[in-house]
């Protein structure tokens, strides 16, 4: 049976990876879990971000790992966030940042006349290329000569393979047309690169229509006409901005899930919002995100059906209003978990 690391991280990570799991326990009882307590408290009390051998460790001896948000005002640095989920990106090759823009609810849109049939998208964001590498440097920091210098590297082999993925999961799941997203108007080495490597992958899909955009009318066009779009690849800083524009149309970050996928390997599946320290321990965090993200986690793991399962599990909380104060609702952290779980009927 499939094994799955839990790192609640910082904040209210710790409340909502909670419901979460409550929801995997329901649904497969037969997973196992080991409980990593990484974060800020263990950075302050001893200096450790990652302990020796761990990341090794999680790829050999796990399936997923299932990660809460990390970041606490304590550690301004937030090199403990870095060193966790940055480190994990990279040094386990998540390269698919895989993240769904799905209304669920036509209330929480703030687009006039969108409803959930509008919205369902999957963008693809290269994971571990990029400006996200820190390639680059200061010279004569801190004086007016001050030069700083951050390298976008793109690689074929990183590019071939989102797109390619891309274009994978659109042939497997019906999807019919992709969308690739750049800046080569401005950006003529490297996104030229995506350009080329777009269209030789596209050639081996005759079924599924494929376009382009540059990211800044993709903005555009997600506001103006989501319905047009079901499958977005694009690059490791496009991708971060898009998506989260995508989680506001979709009804706001706190309902937003992700995976950090090297398929086959070890993944990573997270809630994308952040740690929110100011309301922690109040039983105000939403935990809808944490739980999506272990439906995908599912999905991942074989577990389509109940994957499945959740995600309408989730939409019936939404639209029967069984959520938490930041949406308008009354009920607490658990008690969202708890009508998630009746509506699961386990």
């Amino acid at each position: 049976m499939a094994r799955i690391a839990v790192v609640p991280g910082d904040g209210i990570g710790r409340e909502v990876i909670e419901q979460g799991v409550r929801v995997l326990k329901a649904l497969q009882p037969g997973l196992e879990y080991e409980w990593f307590d990484l974060g800020a408290e263990k950075y302050l009390a001893e200096g450790v971000t990652m302990p020796d051998g761990l990341m090794e460790r999680w790829r050999s001896d796990f399936d997923c790992i299932y990660l809460g948000a990390l970041g606490d005002p304590r550690v301004p640095s937030n090199v403990h966030a870095k060193d966790i989920l940055l480190g994990a990106r990279f040094q386990l090759d998540l390269y698919i940042n895989l993240r769904p823009i799905k209304l669920l609810d036509a209330r929480y849109c703030p687009l006039k006349d969108v409803g959930p049939k509008d919205m369902d998208i999957m963008v693809f964001r290269e994971n571990t290329e990029g400006l996200y590498t820190g390639i680059g440097g200061q010279f004569k920091r801190g004086t007016q000569d001050e030069v700083a210098i951050e390298a976008e590297m793109n690689t074929r082999k990183g590019v071939e393979r989102i797109i390619r993925a891309a274009f994978e999961y659109a042939d497997k799941h019906g999807k019919t047309k992709i969308c690739m997203s750049d800046k080569s108007n401005a950006m003529r080495h490297g996104h030229d690169l995506w350009q080329r490597v777009f269209k030789l992958v596209a050639a081996e899909y005759p079924a599924i229509a494929s376009s382009h955009l540059y990211v800044d009318v993709l903005a555009m066009e997600l506001v103006r006409h989501p319905a047009q779009f079901e499958v977005i690849v694009t690059n490791n800083l496009f991708g971060d901005i898009i998506t989260d524009l995508g989680a506001i149309l979709q009804g706001g970050i706190g309902l937003a899930g992700s995976g950090n996928i090297n398929p086959g390997e070890v993944s990573l599946f997270e809630p994308v919002h952040g740690s929110a320290p100011d309301i922690a321990g109040q039983g105000l965090a939403n935990p809808l995100a944490a739980i999506l993200a272990a439906a995908m986690m599912l999905e991942y793991l074989g577990f389509v059906e109940d994957a499945a399962a959740v995600n309408a599990a989730v939409a019936a909380c939404l639209i029967n209003d069984q959520i938490t104060p930041e949406l308008g609702g009354k009920l607490s952290t658990s008690q969202v978990g708890d009508a998630v779980l009746a509506r699961l009927s386990v």
